[in-house]
C-alpha cells in the first residue's frame, strides 16, 4: 500500500456503486482511494438487470462496448398468474432514449471485472483490498477533512486517512449510515426468498423476458440470463431445503413449468445447479443520505425489493448524480450547496423505485387472505387499461422534481424538457458515426436549434460549456424534434445528461440563471479543472 494521508475522495467499498463512482469521479480529475475488505472479486452473479439509463452510464466510464458483448436484451416483463397465465405485460423491446436497449441481462461478476480492470487504468484512482473500515469520524461542525480509520488484513493496528469527502458504497450492512447518523424507513416489504443459478442446455420454455408468478402460495420469478444461463427466484419456507436428493427432486417439480427434468437420479451433466442462496428481500429507505461531506450511495441508502431489477441500477444512478456534483466542488470550488442537491434529486426517485416493486411484489403474492385473488384481478383489470402497461415500462426514469438544478414552473413554455434526460442518438462526427455523449463529452452542453444568442453564449462560457447546433450532428432528426415537442429553442444539459433549464421558443435567453448560477459559480475558472480524456 502507499504511504497515503490525504486524499480528496475515499470511497468504502469497491463493489459496482463504489467503482463507477471512482471512475466518475477520474473522468471530472478527481483523484479517489478505494477501501475494500475483499481482496478479491464476488464470483457469484447477484444482480442481472440494467436498463438503457445504466447502459448509458456505462458508457460514460468507458466500457459500454465490452459490457454489449457480454448482455442479452431481455423483452421485459410479465406477470402470469398460478397457471402461467399471463396477467399483464410490460414490453420492453425497443431501444430506449439514452441509446441502449431498455433492458439487459447479465452476470454482475462480468460487469465487475470491467469495472475493475478500466479502474487500473485511471490513474486517478486506487484500490486498497483487504481493508477493513472501522469508523469514520466527522469534525463536530461537519466540514472536511473527514477521518477514516481502517485496518490491513491481519493486523489489529490502526491507520487513519484524512480526505475532503467520503462515498459510503458499503452496502445494507456498513458502517458509514451510522456514521452519518441515518436511520432505516421501513417501506413495509420483508420476506424469504430462494435464489437458484443454473446451467443447462435442456430446451428451456422462454419468452426471452422476465416471468414473475403471481400466486400466494408459490410466488416465482424466472429469466434467460446467457446462452445456457437461467434464474429461478422462489418464495419457500424457511425449513424447506433445496439441497441432497430430496431438495433436488423438489426443485425439479419447481421448474417444471419452464424445463422438463427426468427424476434427480437421472440428471447428467445437462442440468447443472450453479449457486443457490436464500435472501431477504427488503423494502427500506435512509432518513438522510448526507452528513457534511460523507454520503450514502447504492444498498447503504436504499434497499428495494428485486421484481423490477432497479437494485443495481438505482446506485449507479446515485454515482452519476453526486460525483460530477462533488468534483465541481472540489476542483472548482462551487458552492457545497450544490451537495445538497444529490439527497433532493435521488432520494425521491429512489423512493418512486422501491414502491413500484413493492406494488410488483405485492401483485406476485397478495397476502394469502380472501381479497387475494380480489386484489390480483384488480391488478389485471388495471393493466388492461389502454397505456397503462406502457407508461409503467418507460417510467423508470421520470423526470426531476423540480429544484435548485431543475428549472420547471407548470405551465410555462419550454419547462416540459427540464428535469428529463437528453436522448442520445447515433450523430457523425470527424466522419465517424458515433454515440452524442461521446461528442458532448463530460462537462455542461448547450443544444442549440437556432444560432447561439449572446445570453446563450455567456451562460455556456461561464460553465465551460460546449455549444453544438443540433443541425452540425447529422443525428436522424431526433433532437430536433425533441426539442420542438418541447417548444424549445435551446437546452442546457448537466454533465449527467439532464436538462437544467432552456430557452423557449423566440425568447433568447435561459430563463432561470439567477436562481441555478449561485450553486454552480466556481471560485476557479472552469478552464483549469483536468478536461476528460
Amino acid at each position: 500500500m502507499s504511504a497515503v494521508t490525504r486524499t480528496p475522495v475515499v470511497i468504502i467499498g469497491a463493489g459496482p456503486v463504489g467503482v463507477t463512482a471512482a471512475l466518475l469521479l477520474a473522468r471530472h480529475g478527481v483523484p479517489s482511494l478505494l477501501l475494500e475488505r475483499h481482496r478479491d472479486l464476488y464470483p457469484l452473479p447477484r444482480a442481472v438487470v440494467v436498463d438503457d439509463e445504466v447502459r448509458r452510464i456505462l458508457q460514460s466510464v468507458g466500457i459500454h462496448e465490452q459490457f454489449a458483448a457480454l448482455t442479452r436484451p431481455a423483452r421485459g416483463l410479465r406477470l402470469l398468474n398460478a397457471r402461467h397465465r399471463v396477467i399483464a405485460e410490460f414490453t420492453r423491446t425497443r431501444t430506449g432514449r439514452h441509446g441502449f436497449p431498455q433492458t439487459s441481462m447479465f452476470d454482475q461478476p462480468d460487469l465487475e471485472r470491467l469495472l475493475r480492470d478500466a479502474l487500473a487504468r485511471r490513474p486517478e484512482c486506487e484500490l486498497w483490498g483487504g481493508v477493513e473500515v472501522v469508523s469514520v469520524s466527522l469534525p463536530a461542525d461537519g466540514a472536511a477533512p473527514v477521518r477514516v480509520t481502517f485496518r490491513r488484513d491481519g493486523s489489529d493496528e490502526e491507520e487513519h486517512l484524512w480526505a475532503d469527502a467520503v462515498l459510503g458504497c458499503d452496502g445494507a450492512g456498513g458502517l458509514t449510515r451510522d456514521a452519518i447518523g441515518a436511520v432505516w424507513e421501513d417501506l413495509h416489504f420483508e420476506e424469504s426468498w430462494r435464489v437458484i443459478d443454473v446451467r443447462t442446455s435442456r430446451p428451456v420454455r422462454t419468452w426471452e423476458g422476465v416471468d414473475q408468478i403471481c400466486c400466494p402460495t408459490q410466488p416465482a420469478t424466472f429469466m434467460r440470463l446467457g446462452e445456457d444461463r437461467y434464474r429461478w427466484e422462489f418464495r419457500l419456507a424457511d425449513e424447506e431445503d433445496l439441497d441432497g436428493p430430496e431438495g433436488l427432486e423438489r426443485l425439479r417439480e419447481l421448474v417444471a413449468p419452464w424445463v422438463d427434468l427426468p427424476p434427480v437420479a437421472s440428471w447428467g451433466e445437462d442440468f447443472e445447479v450453479i449457486r443457490q442462496a436464500r435472501y431477504t428481500f427488503r423494502a427500506r429507505l435512509a432518513d438522510r443520505w448526507r452528513r457534511g461531506r460523507v454520503f450514502l450511495l447504492g444498498d447503504a441508502a436504499h434497499l428495494t425489493p428485486p421484481f423490477i431489477g432497479q437494485g443495481l441500477c438505482a446506485g449507479l444512478r446515485d454515482a452519476r448524480n453526486l460525483t460530477w456534483k462533488l468534483a465541481r466542488v472540489l476542483r472548482q470550488g462551487a458552492d457545497d450547496r450544490l451537495l445538497d442537491t444529490y439527497e433532493q434529486e435521488r432520494k425521491r426517485h429512489a423512493r418512486h423505485m422501491i414502491r413500484l416493486a413493492v406494488a410488483v411484489g405485492w401483485a406476485m403474492t397478495g397476502g394469502q387472505d380472501r381479497g387475494a385473488a380480489l386484489r390480483r384481478t384488480v391488478v389485471s383489470a388495471v393493466c388492461r387499461i389502454p397505456g397503462v402497461t406502457t407508461t409503467v415500462s418507460r417510467d423508470l426514469s421520470p423526470a426531476l422534481t423540480a429544484g435548485p438544478l431543475v428549472r420547471r414552473r407548470p405551465g410555462l413554455t419550454g419547462r416540459a424538457l427540464a428535469g428529463t434526460f437528453c436522448p442520445q442518438p447515433w450523430v457523425l462526427h470527424d466522419g465517424r458515426r458515433v454515440r452524442l455523449d461521446d461528442v458532448l463529452g463530460e462537462s455542461f452542453a448547450v443544444l442549440t436549434a437556432v444560432p447561439p444568442t449572446a445570453q446563450m453564449t455567456a451562460a455556456a462560457t461561464a460553465l465551460g460549456a460546449s455549444t453544438t447546433h443540433v443541425d452540425d450532428l447529422g443525428d436522424d432528426g431526433t433532437l430536433a424534434a425533441w426539442l420542438a415537442r418541447g417548444r424549445a429553442d435551446a437546452v442546457l444539459l448537466r454533465p449527467d445528461r439532464v436538462v437544467l433549464d432552456s430557452v423557449p421558443v423566440g425568447t433568447g435567453a435561459f430563463t432561470d440563471t439567477a436562481a441555478w448560477a449561485p450553486l454552480l459559480h466556481t471560485a476557479r475558472r472552469p478552464a483549469e479543472a483536468r478536461p476528460a480524456p
